[in-house]
């Protein structure tokens, strides 16, 4: 199955997918989803990328093991973490910006190389600088930033929020060697390259952004968890929402999330896919998991409009 005919399996009546091409019609903001928690957000001038990653090696992850079809090399921990640069280059053209919300492998392993490709400038923790710094990015094409900032950045704004990846069963008394030491908390200053991908299970903190551009607001998430604190008051126009089921080890998530944001008028859930694939194999195990999160928005804010985004296919905020 082809990944349209997958994704179109969820177009129900409570989901509105709206394609567009950027620059056309009257729409000023499109977002177009690059898989796991990875977007591409422009008004057509302005381009900022969150989370990318497009590599997708083909590794047990938490939700998804391999399948037997796939023919890639299956890499374990122990094997160097290195970017797909032929699919990277096939969908990532220009960045001005690059927003990375944690340091784990599947948000910051195509880091450098699209920074580099790009020039764009990263805005991260502590641990996205030093990651980034050693593997070749220039230090002036780096911000730390640690939560509570808001810059103008010519063409847009961002908030910085400070948030949580908050997911349990990497807690020390779940995990399955309860003797086994913790990774370090932020990803080491002296590291050199090249890296395996064990180093990088680091989350290094965990932020969240508000982007705001052409008078539109997106609040953006990278993985199952938030600080209600945090976000109580904002409002963005669009939220995307970390939906992978892990979410169901924070209590109320859905519900507790959207109340706090105002009842957004548009969701879209991020980080849900199987991400351990090449882009054209189906999603449809994740899309039938995913319903449950789609069910919890409706129940919680039945105004919401939930948008399910196609890989690649831009979605118009208008």
């Amino acid at each position: 199955m082809n990944t349209t005919k997958a994704f179109a399996c969820v177009v129900t009546a409570a989901i509105l997918a709206i394609a567009a091409t950027p620059g056309a019609g009257t729409a000023r903001v499109w977002l177009t989803y690059l898989g796991t928690a990875g977007w591409e957000i422009t008004d057509g001038k302005t381009v900022v990328l969150v989370d990318p990653f497009l590599t997708r090696p083909r590794t047990v992850i938490p939700n998804d093991d391999t399948l037997q079809t796939d023919t890639r090399p299956l890499l374990t921990q122990d094997d160097i973490a290195q970017p797909d640069t032929a699919v990277i280059d096939a969908h990532v053209h220009r960045a001005d910006f690059i927003l990375v919300t944690h340091t784990h492998s599947d948000h910051v392993l195509d880091l450098p190389y699209i920074a580099l490709k790009t020039g764009a400038t990263v805005i991260g923790t502590h641990s996205t600088y030093n990651y980034a710094r050693a593997s070749g990015v220039p230090g002036d094409k780096l911000m730390i930033v640690r939560g509570g900032e808001d810059y103008e950045l010519g063409g847009l704004s961002v908030k910085v929020v400070p948030s949580l990846h908050g997911v349990l069963r990497h807690a020390p008394f779940l995990r399955r060697d309860p003797n086994a030491p913790l990774p370090p908390a932020v990803f080491p200053a002296d590291a050199r390259a090249p890296f395996r991908l064990r180093d990088l299970r680091i989350e290094g903190g965990t932020l969240a952004y508000l982007i705001r551009m052409n008078g539109k607001q997106i609040l953006a998430f990278g993985s199952m968890n938030y600080i209600e604190r945090e976000i109580e008051g904002l409002r963005p126009d669009v939220v995307l929402v970390g939906a992978m089921p892990e979410r169901r080890e924070i209590y109320d998530y859905t519900g507790r999330l959207l109340r706090a944001l105002g009842y957004p008028h548009a969701v879209m859930p991020t980080h849900w896919d199987r991400f351990n694939v090449p882009y054209d194999v189906s999603q449809a195990p994740a899309l039938d998991r995913l319903q449950s999160f789609l069910s919890e928005v409706k129940t919680a804010s039945p105004k919401s409009v939930v948008i399910v985004p196609r890989y690649f296919d831009p979605v118009a905020i208008r």
